[in-house]
């Protein structure tokens, strides 16, 4: 049995980082960045670091242990200064995708909650008041989920197609790395960018999250052919938001069911029937780039209502203060999330469709310890899943160990 969580784990991240500190890539330009930590005894960031060599970092994180590492996606002139006294000079373009901000259905089984004044828990999102004791405050937490995390890298590729074909990037100077925990961080490196002031960052968020997208603006419209109104808009091949939203729009037509054709608002009843009864009709007509007047019936404030969700389909889910943020902190590639004991693992754009974090961010795969858990739902790791558990003694491997502990939910 473990006696101090917290010392185990940091003895089992110091055995990482004495193995593995040398394979830690340090980002470009290394030494006009600020370097941070958190650190495992007092809880707390240490911030403004700066290394001149690869050898002083790997010595650094070899002697403190932190239990997160991040480095700035800015550049600066003094990195080991306070904020004011840095001089900014630029910085990358980072994204931010975390499946906690994407509705998933499966939340409601593997979120949980803690109220911070009397300890009572409950599964799914945490309540505005606590009905124990009348808290408000809340510790809010989450089981790695491979349904939320496929949901994660269906946006980060969402993503990756905004930023080259929309935005012109080379693949190769898009790169993607699995958080660790939840998500996904997108890197764009280039010279041109770096220059980029928080409002032009935010031009890019808006656009990337069809922030002020008017469907009308981009080619659905009711016009007058031959004596009659006919509804024309976007191909599926158009460029940009033009394509994206015709594509949106499709994709909404193949995947709801009739009974979500009928819930959708501003759609009434019986046009939603037409839609369904045509639903082929309309399908094929977008192949031959007239979908939108195929079928009678349908008018041009419903495509619209339609492409609106189906501009929505086609945005991502990104945290948009990470993009504008020009001092961001980012995680480091390679090392270890407090929170779960996993790497940070890094691939290129055109891998990412390959990768299975759950399986490549595994840092501990030998040995095997046995552990109390409280409570601990149902996850996998690797290519073995376990519990859920409750009140029980067990034996896990080392992985699972660490992992039950980052969460608190073991001893």
């Amino acid at each position: 049995m473990i006696e101090s969580p917290r010392a185990f784990l940091r003895k089992k991240f110091a055995e990482y980082y004495r193995e593995n500190a040398e394979k830690i890539p340090l980002p470009t330009s290394f030494e006009k960045r600020e370097f941070g930590f958190i650190l495992f005894k007092e809880g707390v960031m240490v911030r403004h670091r700066a290394f001149t060599e690869p050898r002083f970092f790997r010595d650094f994180i070899r002697s403190i242990t932190p239990s997160d590492a991040y480095y700035s996606a800015a550049y600066y002139e003094k990195p080991d200064l306070e904020m004011e006294e840095k001089g900014w000079l630029g910085g990358d373009l980072v994204f931010d995708i975390d499946s906690d901000h994407i509705p998933t259905t499966c939340k409601k089984e593997h979120e949980y909650w803690t109220c911070e004044s009397c300890d009572n828990a409950g599964v799914g999102k945490h309540p505005t008041v606590c009905p124990k004791c009348g808290g408000r405050k809340f510790k809010e937490a989450a089981w790695l989920c491979n349904t939320c995390l496929e949901a994660a890298k269906a946006e980060a590729l969402k993503l990756i197609d905004f930023l080259v074909n929309d935005f012109g990037f080379h693949p190769s100077e898009v790169d993607v790395c699995f958080s660790g925990q939840r998500g996904y961080h997108i890197h764009v490196e280039r010279e041109n960018i770096r220059q980029l002031d928080q409002d032009a960052r935010k031009e890019i968020v808006d656009y990337i999250i069809g922030t002020g997208l008017k469907v009308d603006l981009h080619g659905l419209m009711e016009v007058n052919e031959r004596r009659r109104r006919e509804v024309v808009g976007p191909d599926l091949k158009g460029p940009g938001w033009r394509g994206k939203m015709a594509r949106g729009v499709y994709d909404l037509l193949v995947s709801s069911t009739p009974q979500q054709l009928r819930e959708i608002k501003g759609v009434n009843r019986s046009t939603a029937n037409i839609i369904d009864a045509h639903r082929d009709d309309i399908l094929k007509a977008w192949n031959k780039g007239g979908p939108w007047g195929a079928v009678k019936g349908i008018g041009v404030k419903t495509w619209e209502k339609l492409a609106e969700l189906g501009v929505k389909r086609q945005s991502v889910v990104i945290d948009t203060v990470v993009t504008t943020d020009i001092h961001r902190l980012i995680r480091m590639p390679f090392t270890l999330h407090g929170k779960t004991g996993l790497k940070v693992v890094c691939v290129s754009s055109s891998s990412l469709e390959s990768l299975d974090p759950l399986r490549d961010a595994v840092a501990f795969d030998k040995g095997k310890l046995k552990v109390h858990v409280k409570e601990a739902h149902r996850f996998r790791l690797g290519e073995e899943s376990y519990g859920p558990y409750k009140e029980e003694t067990v034996e896990l491997p080392t992985v699972a160990v660490v992992y039950l502990l980052c969460k608190r939910a073991a001893f």
